[in-house]
């Protein structure tokens, strides 16, 4: 096994290294402040002030009101509450319009809302990755009951125009949800005064824990909650709360806002570094979807000629971590859902790889992998017939 201290991890998208002090924040609530947050006694206090406390920093961080955010298991729960809860609201209006590149907390939600006699229209998007607002406006039906549109794609790091979605949505009276848990903490956002119902976000992707997430929710917006129980949540989900847990996305959320330049000029550097050199050191390599709109820690290239999963092993091999799509499907035969959406063949999706930066990156990982990457993919390259590297 490779040293954690020889890693270089470029695998941010798929979950981030726990921030020292986000750490230091949650001891206390695993250890001796354990009290349940509903008791009526000053350890029960302690924790429901700690959470209230993590509320408005979350809500901090993506310029709401504390009382509209709803903290949930993950970013998967908080994105099916969002869903579940628009459906709910109206029995003649079961029509979501989504796109065809959502996480899969969002596309296999919409899959069985379909095999429910619900109806979905997944949008198409073109080969930089990006929507066409007209045909998403034709879309919306009367009887549409929410549009739900990712923020910043997973695999590819494009950002999606989510004002004017949101905008389009408002004005044909249909509630709006992102999915912005590859985006909180790396690009700025405020929803004081948006159009945006539903947002969806989870720790682990911003430095914090895994296992809690939360859903912002307008205070304008009806809703109706998927958990039944003992009211916690303002009665929005039920259920004892995860007190660590949440402390920690606090903390998190609280770092990123101290460190936003840090991921605005730092961390694209690293990026735009990696893909410069590495196009230049690999012939025939291709960088999939928008260069300028997108996450600034994200790139997703394909090594034409060689199997990605085949460059994965072997970089692994030498301490480089990197994905081959989304890590919620990695192991996968098939090609990224993603990719293939995009338009790409299915050998240049089976040939493309993501490499994700984040704050905790420096200058030394980025030459490590400028350094292992070519020799991985020359080396496989070498058993590759020629036609196939030229393609």
């Amino acid at each position: 096994m490779i040293e954690s201290a020889k890693i270089v991890y470029l695998d941010n998208n798929a979950t981030t290294a726990l921030e020292p002090a986000v750490l230091e924040a949650m001891m206390p609530f695993l250890t001796e402040c354990y009290g349940n947050p509903s008791a009526g006694y000053s350890l029960g206090a302690l924790a429901r002030k700690a959470i209230e406390r993590a509320r408005e920093q979350v809500a901090a961080l993506i310029g709401c009101s504390a009382s509209e955010i709803v903290f949930t298991s993950s970013g998967t729960e908080a994105d099916n509450t969002a869903l579940n809860s628009a459906l709910a609201l109206d029995p003649q209006k079961q029509h979501i319009v989504t796109t065809s590149v959502e996480h899969s907390a969002i596309a296999k939600h919409c899959e069985d809302h379909v095999r429910r006699d619900g109806h979905v229209t997944f949008l198409r998007i073109n080969e930089q990755g990006a929507l066409d607002l007209n045909e998403l406006e034709a879309a919306i039906r009367p009887d549409t009951a929410l549009v739900s549109v990712m923020w910043a794609n997973n695999e590819t790091g494009i950002l999606f125009p989510i004002e004017e979605i949101a905008a389009i949505a408002r004005r044909k009276g249909v509630l709006f949800h992102t999915d912005a848990v590859q985006a909180v903490g790396k690009i700025p956002i405020r929803l004081a005064d948006s159009n945006i119902n539903f947002l969806s976000l989870s720790a682990h992707k911003l430095h914090g824990p895994k296992g809690v997430g939360a859903l912002f929710v307008n205070s304008q917006t009806r809703f109706r909650p998927t958990l039944f129980g003992g009211g916690q949540e303002n009665g929005r989900r039920s259920g004892t709360e995860n007190v660590a847990s949440i402390v920690g996305l606090g903390a998190a959320a609280e770092c990123a806002a101290a460190k936003a330049e840090e991921e605005k000029t730092r961390v694209p550097q690293m990026r735009d570094r990696l893909e410069r050199e590495l196009l230049e050191r690999i012939p025939n390599l291709l960088v999939n979807g928008d260069r300028a709109s997108r996450l600034p820690n994200t790139t997703n290239l394909t090594f034409t000629g060689v199997e990605a999963q085949s460059v994965l092993l072997m970089l692994d091999q030498k301490g480089v971590c990197c994905s081959a799509a989304s890590a919620c499907r990695t192991g996968s035969a098939e090609p990224s859902r993603v990719l293939s959406a995009m338009g790409l063949s299915r050998e240049r999706a089976l040939s493309s790889l993501r490499f994700s930066f984040s704050r905790c990156n420096s200058d030394h990982d980025v030459m490590r992998a400028i350094e292992i990457i070519p020799s991985v993919v020359k080396k496989l390259r070498a058993f590759a017939p020629p036609s196939a590297v030229s393609a």
